[in-house]
């Protein structure tokens, strides 16, 4: 592996684990915490640039989960950390030529394999068992692996896994999600999901900017609730 990919591997674990501990230590010792597991399908794309000339793209399709957490904050506002599987890529058509993938593909056709670790924040719309709500908040996701198939100005097709490094695609990169669904007092959850990404997933100086865009819809349940009850009544 070359040392640029170690280095922003561990500098990418580093950067999540850190703020992550902080935020679920004190949710495990809350008196209110709820797990969720979730899945459902998604389409995802790209915003791509090449020189700031946006080029055409096309959506593919996939799913996502894992699961999530809830734990209250203050009044109908809460913590809602997750981690999950995301499949996720992009059909491009160039008008201009630029590496990665190479300066002579015509097109690029992606499937990649993620790791997404969410910290947003969720508004119930009421204080009711079953009631609507909005969560949004940041994301980072690492690239676990990923193949890509494009077409050369020359006729001939590359298919190979997608390299990752210092002059190649980042290994990890930031999004920002929207979450808008409802939980029912028996544990069912249906929500809605977008994400847009804030960081591009090209490594290269200059080289393209290639940034997530999914859409997608998913189911949950809760499987754990614990409320803890406290008798703060004087006692003489």
């Amino acid at each position: 592996m070359p040392p640029e990919t170690t280095i922003s591997l561990n500098q990418y674990m580093k950067f999540i684990t850190t703020p992550l501990l902080f935020l679920i230590i004190p949710m495990l010792a809350s008196s209110q915490v709820e797990w969720t597991v979730f899945g459902g399908p998604q389409a995802s794309s790209a915003g791509y640039k090449i020189r700031d000339e946006k080029q055409k793209s096309s959506f593919k399709y996939g799913f996502q989960t894992g699961v999530g957490m809830k734990v209250a904050f203050e009044s109908q506002l809460y913590f809602a950390p997750s981690i999950f599987y995301s499949m996720k890529g992009y059909k491009v058509k160039f008008t201009q030529y630029q590496a990665p993938p190479d300066v002579t593909a015509i097109d690029n056709d992606t499937r990649m394999h993620t790791l997404e670790t969410a910290v947003p924040l969720q508004l119930d719309f009421s204080a009711k068992p079953s009631h609507g709500f909005i969560r949004t908040g940041p994301t980072l996701d690492f690239q676990l692996f990923a193949k890509e198939k494009y077409h050369t100005l020359s006729g001939g097709t590359v298919s190979r896994p997608m390299k990752f490094g210092y002059n190649d695609y980042g290994r990890y990169s930031a999004n920002w999600i929207l979450h808008l669904g409802y939980e029912s007092e028996n544990g069912l959850t249906v929500f809605a999901t977008a994400s847009i990404g804030l960081a591009s997933l090209d490594n290269v100086d200059e080289g393209p900017d290639i940034r997530h865009r999914t859409f997608g819809f998913c189911l949950g349940w809760k499987f754990h609730n614990s409320r803890l009850v406290m008798d703060t009544r004087n006692k003489e």
